[in-house]
């Protein structure tokens, strides 16, 4: 097991090659994956709840990113949950053919889907299909303190989609008292209508009172698809529930990007449309690139800083997330970053254009 370089400061932005320690079938086209973490690398793989893991490997000579949940429970060995995507390059790899034994290269964790764990509380999770991954990691560790609550609310078409059936039934055994564990199932009836479903803002309005006093709960974490997350925060602010106690995180994005936000002099006519130059700062150092109109922020620093950060390139991991200290950049779409993220300045540089004709982003802030 060995690092493929060292970084220097900051954000740790190399991959290492971690061994498989074990690959669990959770369903038919699901799997959780174990990692062996060597005590030398500990405490750069060590992670909070909610974090996930990008994964590296070549395909045809093309180099394929991709990001996955850790479900373990804070200080445990690092093990993702990765549920199958028809004709996916990688997670067919990793489901069909993935071994213990096999190595594979790994960033260390990253995210900011993370419950603070030394404040005891009431926490509701809401989840569908392989957004279970997260959210298991995060009830886990939240109930390690006997002080607070877990309810857990999971979507699935079907019981023999259920990713994680057995560890969720599990942890329900261990904390009766803390932990309430409610399945819908949007293609099987269930016993009581109420849970018969999808998880969608007129089964959250009835779902959620019944359940749980949501002016009592401490904090909401939401995982799932787009629609799903959507119609749950228009449901809690609806409920009254401050915004900054709902948190939520997407695994993938089937909507059209909504329209930019752009400061108010702003207009299609002044885009920059020609030529600038961007400053990425990483590790301590400064690199300045020349940006062809149009291109994003990470697409032309990564000419020369090809160790940028990144996976999805789609604005939803959050894993090339910077701060722009200097210039102007306005960003296609955002489903990575909170309100307060972008009022203090930080952008998505995988959707982010420059404005102005120089602009600096900082990775290590």
């Amino acid at each position: 097991m060995t690092g493929v370089d060292t970084a220097v400061a900051g954000r740790r932005t190399t991959f290492t090659s971690l061994r498989v320690a074990a690959v669990d079938r959770l369903c038919a086209d699901a799997v959780a994956i174990t990692f062996d973490v060597p005590d030398d690398l500990a405490e750069r793989f060590a992670f909070r709840p909610g974090q996930w893991l990008t994964l590296r490997r070549l395909v045809d000579g093309r180099e394929e990113r991709r990001s996955y949940s850790i479900c373990s429970p804070a200080g445990a060995r690092p093990r993702i949950g990765v549920r199958e995507v028809p004709g996916g390059l990688f997670s067919t790899w990793l489901v069909r053919e993935l071994r213990p034994g096999d190595e594979v290269e790994v960033l260390p964790p990253s995210g900011s889907f993370t419950p603070d764990l030394s404040v005891p509380g009431h926490h509701v999770l809401i989840a569908a299909g392989s957004g279970i991954t997260p959210v298991l990691s995060i009830a886990a560790s939240v109930l390690a303190d006997p002080r607070s609550r877990v309810t857990l609310l999971y979507g699935n078409r079907a019981a023999s989609t259920v990713m994680f059936a057995d560890e969720l039934a599990d942890l329900k055994d261990a904390c009766p008292s803390r932990m309430e564990l409610v399945h819908v199932l949007s293609r099987e009836a269930r016993e009581i209508e109420l849970f018969t479903g999808r998880l969608d803002a007129a089964k959250l309005r009835v779902l959620l009172p019944a359940l749980t006093p949501v002016s009592r709960v401490d904090h909401w974490w939401l995982c799932g698809p787009y629609g799903m997350v959507l119609d749950a925060r228009a449901v809690l602010t609806e409920l009254g529930v401050p915004g900054e106690r709902v948190h939520h995180e997407l695994f993938f994005v089937d909507e059209p990007p909504p329209e930019p936000v752009r400061p108010a002099h702003d207009t299609p006519d002044d885009l920059r449309d020609g030529g600038g130059e961007v400053t990425v700062v990483m590790d301590g150092r400064a690199t300045t690139v020349a940006s062809p109109g149009g291109t994003t922020v990470l697409e032309a620093a990564q000419r020369v800083r090809p160790e940028l950060p990144f996976a999805c390139k789609g604005g939803v991991c959050g894993t090339c997330r910077a701060r722009v200290v200097a210039g102007e950049v306005r960003m296609r779409r955002n489903y990575a970053l909170e309100p307060e993220e972008v009022a203090a300045g930080y952008v998505l540089t995988c959707q982010s254009v420059p404005v102005s004709d120089a602009v600096t982003v900082d990775y290590d802030v």
